[in-house]
């Protein structure tokens, strides 16, 4: 299906975006839909005519246990709701932890990734088989960025996207923005990665900024899209022509003129790029799909281990697991405290409201030692709890406000301090 030049709907520019020229479809993340009542933008473009896809960000297909029924029959539900012609996640893994390790669930509030490894792909295989058969449309994966690389992998990028879909017929989301970051952080060329990965496997495109520092790059969706990044889709554009290229902000939004701006230069950059193309689209490869093995429960409990090790390292204090860059560890460590502090403002507005300035270093204090388990919500609750329990905050006013706020959610008074550390030993012994 083609589905032309298309840019990521978010509720802070639905206007905008309804009144961009040119835009052909719209992807919108999956868990930010709610399948009693699609927004009054979103029906808008629908009865445009404007194709809508589900993006989604927390299946966590990389893991180590298989998909989630639960979060599977949501993603049905929202391409039904939008008469979606495919639905797409990520080649990740965003919890571990549980009764595989016997160890508590840890959550990372972001995208990981995942072991370029024979037994990590094995166990994706079947994860997307899983996933193939619960979806009413097909399913597309994306390439994520990363600031770590796992030691001893086996495969490059392109190799293990490569078998990946020989294997089990997936399309691919290619995120150009996603490999001119792990050139930077791990060296590894986008050329390459698009030699070796089947292109005509490509269902559609992401473009995005983000920004350099210290020699890192960091995949931001907050910033302009960056020269460098627009060279890879000319990479790419010159090998296979993309039935659909999508620009991605979440966050920073800038004026509508400068969104339609971006959209032009991504527009110029396919028609030169074009010129150029080096063979033509082939036909989609598709796998045979029947008698495929599922790996032992030995190799999903080794992919387990080591997620489990690294999730720990970056969440919850754990030590670095050998073979890992410790500085690297620390930055990708930093980097999801500050994301998950960034969010739980989001989905908690009144928190940096009654703490003012002092709202990201408490978070951030916090964090430090009580890793995510249950989302963004139940993380908002804990940390208005941690500090309620520590007398916090020390203006009187301020945590009679914090007060009132967890009770309205929480329909209880603030345990004490001892009903928490007898929650705490719980968790462990229980693993839950």
């Amino acid at each position: 299906m083609k589905l032309g030049i298309g840019i990521g709907w978010r509720p802070e520019i639905a206007e905008a975006i309804e009144a961009l020229p040119g835009i052909d479809w719209v992807e919108a993340v999956a868990e930010n839909i709610c399948t009693g009542h699609l927004p009054d933008s979103l029906a808008r473009l629908r009865e445009r005519g404007v194709t809508v896809v589900p993006h989604g960000v927390s299946l966590g297909i990389g893991g180590a246990e298989r998909p989630d029924a639960g979060r599977l029959a949501d993603l049905a539900a929202r391409a039904e709701l939008l008469s979606a012609p495919l639905v797409t996640e990520h080649i990740a893994f965003v919890r571990a932890g549980g009764p595989r390790t016997s160890s508590p669930g840890l959550e990372a509030g972001h995208l990981l990734p995942v072991p370029r490894t024979r037994d990590a792909l094995d166990v994706l295989c079947e994860n997307v088989r899983i996933a193939q058969d619960a979806l009413p449309v097909p399913l597309a994966l994306e390439n994520i960025a990363a600031l770590i690389s796992w030691p001893g992998e086996e495969l490059t990028e392109g190799q293990f996207l490569a078998e990946l879909v020989e294997r089990t017929g997936v399309r691919l989301l290619i995120d150009v923005a996603n490999l001119h970051t792990n050139h930077v952080n791990r060296g590894e060329d986008p050329a390459t990665a698009l030699d070796e990965l089947p292109v005509e496997a490509i269902a559609y495109v992401h473009v995005a900024g983000g920004v350099e520092k210290d020699g890192v790059w960091h995949d931001t969706h907050a910033h302009p899209v960056t020269a460098p990044v627009l060279d890879v889709l000319a990479e790419l554009r010159s090998r296979v022509d993309p039935p659909g290229v999508l620009l991605e902000r979440d966050d920073d939004f800038p004026p509508a003129g400068e969104l339609a701006g971006e959209l032009d230069t991504i527009r110029a950059t396919l028609d030169r790029a074009a010129a150029n193309m080096t063979r033509p689209a082939q036909g989609v490869r598709t796998a045979a799909r029947t008698g495929a093995s599922a790996p032992p429960d030995a190799t999903r409990d080794r992919l387990a281990t080591a997620q489990t090790s690294l999730l720990s390292a970056l969440v919850a204090g754990g030590p670095a697991p050998q073979g890992f860059d410790r500085r690297r560890l620390g930055i990708q460590s930093r980097a999801l405290a500050a994301k998950r502090a960034g969010v739980v403002a989001k989905v908690a507005p009144e928190l940096p409201d009654i703490l003012g300035t002092g709202y990201r270093d408490a978070f951030l204090a916090y964090a430090a030692d009580r890793p995510m388990s249950a989302g963004y919500r139940r993380d908002a609750l804990d940390f208005a709890e941690d500090l309620l329990i520590a007398g916090r905050p020390a203006d009187g006013a301020a945590r009679r406000r914090l007060t009132q706020w967890w009770q309205d959610r929480a329909g209880a008074r603030p345990p004490r301090r001892t009903t928490r550390l007898v929650r705490a030993a719980r968790a462990a012994l229980t693993g839950r």
